[in-house]
């Protein structure tokens, strides 16, 4: 027969208040790495993605031992120029989202000899088979003799010339600049993005970056 426990034995049982675990502390958490971005120049046929899929390149052929940071939008395979990669979720979504209309500047090389009435279009706005696009700026300039030399070259046509135009838009269509140079009759032999908002291709050389902390937002 079991004896009923005394008050002693109640309060002996009792945990002492001096030996309570704490609770943890919720600042305790390691905090977050600073915002960084990183500005690389892809060149021609080079994946933008991490992760391979057959013998193509990649872009940790070039960008290796940063864990942590994804582009903010993509450029195609067969564009060159200006990513910006970051390790912060927030710039990296105020960077890639469309509704934020951040101009991105391209050089584009096509075919033809482009003319004032075919700027006029991209600067009017052009009806595209997903809908019409927003007025661009677009001029004509000469061939840029700081650029590098594309591998391979471009597959040109010995009759027909070619010309050259920069030209900025504030949408990210797919493949929105090649459609809209096509769509006015100058389909484009090789484009390169030279900048994304604030930040610029400068003298950055095919497959080279930098690294940029604390960057200014793009809300400023």
């Amino acid at each position: 027969m079991s004896r009923k426990p005394s008050p002693r034995d109640r309060a002996a049982r009792r945990p002492s208040p001096h030996s309570r675990s704490k609770p943890r502390s919720r600042n305790n958490r390691k905090p977050a790495a600073p915002a960084e971005l990183l500005l690389f120049n892809k060149p021609f046929n080079v994946l933008c993605q991490f992760s391979r899929d057959g013998d193509g390149e990649v872009l940790g052929d070039y960008i290796q031992d940063l864990p942590g940071f994804y582009p903010a939008g993509r450029l195609d395979k067969d564009s060159e120029g200006l990513l910006i990669l970051t390790n912060n979720g927030a710039l990296q979504h105020q960077i890639a989202n469309p509704s934020q209309k951040m101009p991105k500047t391209y050089l584009a090389q096509v075919e033809g000899d482009i003319d004032e009435s075919a700027l006029a279009l991209l600067r009017r706005g052009l009806t595209l088979k997903d809908g019409p696009t927003l007025p661009a700026e677009a001029e004509r300039i000469a061939e840029p003799d700081w650029l590098w030399a594309r591998t391979p070259p471009i597959r040109q046509r010995q009759s027909i010339p070619t010309s050259w135009l920069q030209l900025t838009i504030r949408e990210g269509r797919n493949r929105q600049v090649r459609r809209m140079t096509a769509a006015v009759g100058f389909p484009t032999l090789r484009l390169i993005r030279r900048s994304i908002g604030p930040w610029q291709l400068a003298d950055l050389q095919p497959g080279h970056f930098i690294r940029l902390q604390n960057p200014i937002s793009t809300t400023n």
